[in-house]
């Protein structure tokens, strides 16, 4: 974790650990990524970023059952116009239909 690193997003995602592994890359503008379990992070001179899943229980409807994971993300270093276009990003790349 790095000292100036703020959490910008928290979210509980409806999502398997494979379909967000598989969108994540475009999600970060395919930058290179380290990945060590549950948690995924990018340095670059003067900013990072830090993904960190949870897994949680699934979302039962009926017999369906649906996984989740609680998605948070961190950022350091960022200016706020860059950070936003960041989440704006990913967000861009996890939407589901319907909004």
């Amino acid at each position: 974790m790095d000292d100036d690193e703020r959490l910008v997003f928290c979210e509980d995602m409806t999502i398997s650990r494979e379909e967000f592994l598989r969108n994540l890359p475009a999600a970060v503008g395919h930058t290179v990524i380290e990945a060590a379990a549950d948690e995924f992070r990018h340095r670059a001179p003067g900013m990072s970023w830090r993904i960190a899943l949870a897994a949680l229980p699934d979302l039962r409807l009926g017999l369906l059952a649906l996984p989740r994971f609680r998605v948070r993300i961190f950022l350091a270093g960022y200016a706020d116009a860059d950070a936003r276009r960041f989440l704006d990003r990913f967000e861009l790349y996890f939407r589901r239909g319907g909004g």
